[in-house]
């Protein structure tokens, strides 16, 4: 990277004062310069190997393993990325928020968030990655437990949640979260709601 460039320093400072791993776009830098001098300081950046670029507008600081070499950014950082800095609320579907509740061991080729933002999808080598905008109803339990508990239950369905399941969530449930399964069980089917009660000790 060409240092000398007072627009390259400061997005390099930046860069530095994150740790391996942190996944951002452009845009965290636009309050330093033009989209064209980040672009040009990030291209020169990538080519000097401080940063990866994952996929177009993305980039990350990579990982590095001793054996395998660098590694896979992580989901969770990369949503946050694509989400922006102004994404209040991101829930995770599907097979992925099954893998995050101990459901599920599959790790699912795509992944799916509801965000309040905008949608947005990025394909991660064999990775695909979709942000899907969705109702105030359906993400206001966004970033809790109830929510995740809930999107994992709608994937699984009714006829696959057996006792192994039910044992498997309420070993992971703290006493807090089951106090908010609870407080949040209007907003799931009413199939849900029963096991969200029950979990929560209500039943």
């Amino acid at each position: 990277m060409n240092v000398a460039d007072p627009v390259d320093k400061k997005i390099l400072a930046r860069v530095k004062a994150h740790k391996a791993g942190w996944v951002f776009t452009p845009s965290d830098f636009l309050d330093l310069g033009s989209r064209r001098a980040v672009d040009t300081a990030l291209w020169r950046s990538t080519k000097a190997g401080t940063i990866r670029r994952i996929a177009q507008g993305l980039y990350d600081i990579p990982r590095r393993h001793p054996i395998v070499g660098e590694t896979v950014p992580d989901i969770d950082m990369v949503v946050k990325a694509l989400a922006g800095k102004n994404a209040t609320r991101l829930q995770p579907t599907g097979a992925y928020a099954a893998n995050l509740l101990g459901l599920s061991e599959q790790v699912p080729a795509k992944v799916v968030f509801l965000t309040d933002g905008r949608s947005k999808h990025v394909r991660l080598g064999k990775l695909d990655i979709t942000l899907k905008q969705t109702s105030p109803r359906i993400m206001a339990t966004a970033g809790r437990i109830s929510g995740m508990v809930i999107q994992a239950l709608r994937y699984l369905g009714k006829a696959h949640v057996s006792d192994e399941t039910m044992t498997r969530l309420d070993q992971k449930l703290s006493a807090s979260d089951r106090r908010q399964l609870v407080k949040d069980v209007s907003y799931a089917p009413a199939w849900i709601a029963d096991i969200m009660q029950r979990l929560g000790g209500q039943s």
